[in-house]
């Protein structure tokens, strides 16, 4: 297993090569997000996928969360409706994962749906253009409380991940809200910091769209 530090602007560049080779190779990366951390891969890699669950003792099955560098990286993989794209791009990046129809199956996804997001970590986006999309499940054994600190989420999963980014303690605090956006209108799956019901200035006046 090999830690790199991932504190500043000059880690960010070794951190991506690093990141891409391992991913390329199937490897499993711990990392940190605006919130706690979480364990990547390739998304459509089925054995790194399968590691994945097994480091979680997650049950198969239960479909991982994804996490794009940009809205190109993102449309590569989901259909977005049009109703709903001037307020997500303006949550995102940030804490909201959407749950939205898939282009086509994943390993990582349920079905031909994908719950996906821009993060706000500015560092691990600038990994991910390097790297593309990568899962984003939380870095903890399933059932066990999700991790801010790059030893606990260590001594939470059943094994090592290949690649650690040690990011120091991230913010922490409540996961990110989920809302589905496949049904008839947006579905609140899991409620966070930011609050989907809220109303915003852009979805009353459309000079601001």
């Amino acid at each position: 297993m090999k830690r790199l530090p991932f504190l500043d602007n000059e880690h960010a560049g070794a951190a991506a090569s690093e990141v891409a080779r391992v991913v390329a190779a199937g490897g499993v990366v711990l990392f940190p997000t605006e919130t706690f951390y979480g364990l990547g891969v390739d998304p459509s890699g089925r054995d790194a996928v399968a590691r994945v669950y097994d480091l979680k003792g997650r049950p198969h099955g239960v479909p991982l969360s994804v996490v794009c560098a940009d809205w190109q990286q993102l449309e590569s993989l989901v259909e977005v409706p049009g109703r709903y794209r001037v307020r997500l791009s303006r949550i995102w990046p940030g804490p909201l994962t959407a749950i939205l129809r898939s282009r086509y199956e994943l390993p990582a996804s349920a079905g031909r749906t994908l719950a996906v997001r821009i993060p706000g970590h500015a560092m691990m986006r600038a990994v991910l253009y390097r790297s593309g999309p990568l899962t984003a499940t939380s870095a903890n054994r399933h059932g066990d409380p999700e991790c801010s600190e790059v030893d606990a989420a260590l001594a939470s999963i059943r094994g090592s991940p290949d690649l650690v980014l040690d990011g120091g303690s991230t913010a922490g605090g409540r996961p990110t809200t989920v809302v589905d956006f496949t049904g008839d209108g947006p579905r609140v799956v899991r409620p966070g910091d930011l609050s989907w019901e809220e109303r915003y200035p852009w979805d009353e006046d459309p000079a601001l769209r």
